[in-house]
């Protein structure tokens, strides 16, 4: 959570998963103002993630921008472009009926 707040991530949203699915423990949604901002975020959080030897994340849509998936093991970030993120509505998914699963950061 800290690294998307240090790179400037937008509209930060963390949904626990637990018991909800196999995937993962949690997911993080977060918004970058363009296609740069969202490679920065991406970049910036898997530099973190390396130097505090969490291990080496998979990575899916680094080449474009519009929608980055990273998936540590136990929590799956999704960056995303505003108008990517609003088409999509991914926490809307994984939170209907959860009152109190996702938390706005």
């Amino acid at each position: 959570m800290q690294s998307l707040q240090d790179s400037k991530g937008e509209d930060i949203v963390s949904i626990d998963l637990n018991g909800k699915s196999a995937l993962a423990d949690y997911m993080v949604v977060v918004s970058g103002r363009s296609n740069r901002h969202v490679m920065a975020i991406a970049d910036h959080l898997l530099r973190h993630l390396k130097e505090n030897g969490l291990g080496t994340a998979r990575v899916e849509g680094l080449q474009n921008g519009d929608w980055v998936l990273i998936d540590s093991g136990d929590i799956i970030v999704h960056i995303f472009r505003p108008e990517i993120r609003s088409f999509y509505n991914i926490e809307k998914m994984w939170t209907v009926g959860d009152a109190g699963d996702a938390t706005i950061h």
